[in-house]
């Protein structure tokens, strides 16, 4: 294979990482494999592909392939932390991150993944650990502060999460998921008016959000406004109902209302659902 086709094949990986369009572009990664089965870097490129597909079990095996022709690739490492990420194997991806990062210990998105597979084995001071070393070389990284935050508030550290997810909304103003966050922060608080106002912001750019719906709910259960917050909560089962129903069923932050028949009348959908 000439060398600029195989610069060509590895700009498709790049440009499809930034646009998200796996499924329309897998035959680009497979044709350079048909002219060289063991070329790495279309393997790699499969590989991502895979799990941006969600077959991580094919992804992790075109990964382990990578690797077993560039043990050092720390590209192939990081794939492989995410797809087993994905399947819940988070020792494993712990040890695929760190192997990523002996090989490049600058990689922040390397550091990344370790902090939110420590999260997810709940190590909370570790991976906060993992967010600052991101933070050291990224320091407007918006992600960084917004996982931090959310290792701060796992540790009953709710001041210092809020301040790390201020920090986090000046980088990225527009991301619903933090400005969701900041209203549960603010909720643990006890800072109420505050914590609505966040969820408010997050549905003003997304109003698809059922947890900020339901994080607004019992807000107002907090303060007793019964309309507002059976209307809230209406919304988040309308987008979810599976999930939030069955929430709110044992939420303590709903008691006041279990005689309230309009709160009734959605709670009694869960049994109906758990009948069938």
């Amino acid at each position: 294979m000439l060398p600029s086709d195989e610069t060509r094949y590895r700009n498709v990986g790049r440009s499809l990482s930034l646009l998200g369009r796996y499924g329309q572009h897998y035959t680009k990664f497979e044709q350079i494999l048909a002219i060289d089965p063991n070329h790495p870097n279309g393997l790699l490129c499969r590989g991502y592909a895979l799990e941006k597909l969600g077959r991580y079990e094919d992804a992790i095996a075109t990964f382990e392939r990578v690797i077993s022709l560039r043990p050092r690739m720390s590209l192939a490492w990081q794939g492989r932390g995410i797809a087993l990420g994905r399947l819940g194997q988070y020792e494993e991806a712990l040890t695929s991150f760190n192997q990523a990062l002996k090989f490049e210990p600058e990689d922040y998105r390397s550091w990344q993944n370790h902090g939110k597979t420590l999260l997810n084995l709940y190590r909370y001071r570790d991976a906060i650990a993992s967010f600052d070393r991101v933070l050291e070389l990224k320091p407007e990284n918006y992600k960084a502060w917004y996982n931090r935050a959310i290792a701060l508030s796992s540790l009953n550290d709710n001041q210092t999460a809020l301040t790390n997810l201020n920090i986090a909304i000046k980088i990225k103003p527009t991301s619903d998921y933090i400005w969701n966050y900041r209203g549960q922060v603010l909720g643990k608080l006890h800072h109420i008016s505050e914590a609505i106002a966040s969820f408010e912001n997050a549905l003003r750019i997304n109003a698809r959000s059922a947890s900020a719906w339901y994080g607004k709910a019992c807000c107002y259960a907090i303060e007793q406004q019964t309309e507002n917050a059976i209307e809230s909560l209406r919304h988040a089962i309308a987008l979810s109902p599976s999930i939030y129903r069955n929430l709110a069923s044992t939420d303590s932050n709903f008691s006041f209302l279990k005689t309230d028949e309009q709160f009734q009348a959605l709670i009694q959908a869960v049994a109906a659902t758990n009948a069938s």
